[in-house]
Parts: C-alpha cells; structure tokens; sequence
C-alpha cells in the first residue's frame, strides 16, 4: 500500500464490484469490501482486501464508499439502514438506474449530510483501470475533485456536471449510440456475406468509415445547437435516394431491412417537415417533437 493514496471500500462484489475493488488494490489503496454473500468478497481478502463485517463498518474505514449493486431498490435496502454512518462523507454510486433515481439519491444523501456523485461505467469488467476507459460522474464537483486521483484509478474520470442524473442520462444515449452502430454494421456484414465476403475482411474498411463519419458528426452539432441545419453536403433528399439503395440490395439478398426502413421513415418525416434540402442533422427535429411530425 502507498501512504498517499487515501482508503476506499467497495459495497457490492458482483463482476463489476470485483473488478474495481481489485484494480484500487493494485494501484496501492487500502481497500474495504463488504458484499452481501460473503464468499464473493473471499478472493479480495485473500489478495489484501480488509473485509468488513457489515455495510456500517465498511463505510465507517474510509472517507470514499463506490457502490455497486444490482439496481436502487438493492442499494436502499442496503444504505438506508446505515446512511447516518455516511455524514461527512463521499459516496459514489456506479450502480446503474435512471436519473430521476439519481435525483431523488442525491436528496437522500443530502437528508443525511453526505454527498453524492452518481457514476456510469462505460466499459465491461475488463476494461476497469484502463486509461482508455471513460467513467461518467454528476453530482457533487466539489466531491469529484477531492477524489479524481482515487477515481482515475478505475479510468479517465468525466465530470459531466453538478446534475446528479447527467451521467445515466449519457450513458443510455451512449448505450443507444453503441448498439444503432453495431446493428448497422451487423446489417452492412449480413448484407456484404451475402456475396460470401467475411466479416472480418469488411470490418477494417467499416472501422475506416467511421472515422469520416465521426467528421460528420463535428459537423453537424453546431448546426443541432444553432436549429440551422444548411445543406452543403449531403441533403436529406440525397440520402433518403441513397436508403433506397441500400433497400433494395439488401431485399435482394434476402436480408431484414427493419432497420433501414425505420431510418428511411425518419428522413422521410424529416422531408415532408420542409426538410428535404437541408443536412441530415435536420432529422433531429422530428426524433424530438415526433407528435408534430407523424
């Protein structure tokens, strides 16, 4: 253990509990766990975790408790109990829930004079204690900056803001980012494999286009901040032309279009709102108002 870096205790030792208990012992924190079924927490003690006897205890041996349980209902059934034991002290909670969940967490901890930063892991169990891998936190700055260091032992730590439901808020739109971009390129793969090319041999030239399209992107949020959206490159009309291409290969050989079709039918919404001439961005106005566009 390293004389600077400070104690923390981790409730919750499921895959991802474990792995971050693990990866704050390695980087020198005296760590204590506490987990409801005690045979979880075995292993960490074994490799120098302190193990607490209860949650009270757990909390009481460090100024910073990371949570991470199944849900809220399991961290309240927990916490609730003992939330006195927390007064004066940080707790960051990476269980993951909503961010009306978050707010109404963050008036509990108040009620009990701690404070509060909600968390979002965005990455899997082996990915904990990378530099690469984003950990969102809202809630308390002040308590965000008095544990950064302790924090970017898990991964590089984004204060997104002092709203407690920011970061579960960014974590189910990165989540559907995530999953509309593999489901894209699972579909562009079936449709490619269809004329017996791998998956692997279209891959690096898939990850190749995302980078021009992570361009577009840059491009087209100022335009989504300023409600402007001019049509100097691409118009929703070319690429509603386009989806039909796209449509009409992919029927041919056989492939779901369920996917296409929904974009299709939001480009055409986008249209009929006098969006035809103007950049793809533009299809943000009926996602947001989608009454006024049916």
């Amino acid at each position: 253990m390293h004389a600077d870096r400070p104690a923390v205790t981790v409730i919750g030792l499921g895959s991802m509990g474990s792995a971050l208990a693990t990866v704050l012992m390695e980087r020198g924190h005296p760590t204590t766990v506490w987990n409801r079924s005690a045979h979880k927490a075995r292993s960490l003690a074994d490799r120098g975790a302190l193990l607490a006897t209860s949650p009270e205890e757990a909390i009481a041996a460090s100024p910073l408790t990371i949570t991470c349980v199944l849900d809220h209902e399991a961290l309240h059934a927990l916490l609730d109990p003992v939330a006195g034991a927390l007064a004066g002290k940080v707790l960051v909670n990476l269980t993951s829930g909503s961010p009306e969940q978050a707010h109404e967490a963050e008036a509990w901890a108040r009620s009990h004079a701690f404070d509060y930063l909600d968390g979002a892991i965005m990455t899997t169990p082996p990915g904990v204690g990378s530099a690469e891998t984003m950990f969102l936190y809202s809630g308390s700055h002040a308590a965000f900056e008095a544990h950064r260091p302790t924090l970017a032992s898990l991964g590089d730590p984004l204060h997104l803001g002092t709203d407690p439901g920011l970061a579960s808020l960014y974590d189910a739109a990165l989540l559907g980012l995530m999953w509309s971009t593999m489901t894209g390129w699972l579909h562009g793969t079936a449709l490619v494999g269809a004329e017996k090319t791998r998956a692997t041999d279209f891959t690096p030239v898939a990850i190749r286009w995302l980078t021009a399209v992570t361009g577009f992107l840059t491009t087209y949020a100022p335009q989504v901040d300023a409600g402007r959206y001019p049509g100097d490159d691409a118009t929703v009309d070319v690429q509603i032309a386009a989806v039909g291409h796209l449509i009409h290969a992919a029927a041919a050989r056989g492939i779901d279009n369920a996917l296409p079709e929904l974009l299709k039918s939001a480009m055409e919404r986008a249209r009929a709102a006098g969006h035809g001439s103007d950049s793809y961005a533009s299809v943000i106005e009926v996602l947001r108002n989608p009454a006024d566009h049916g």
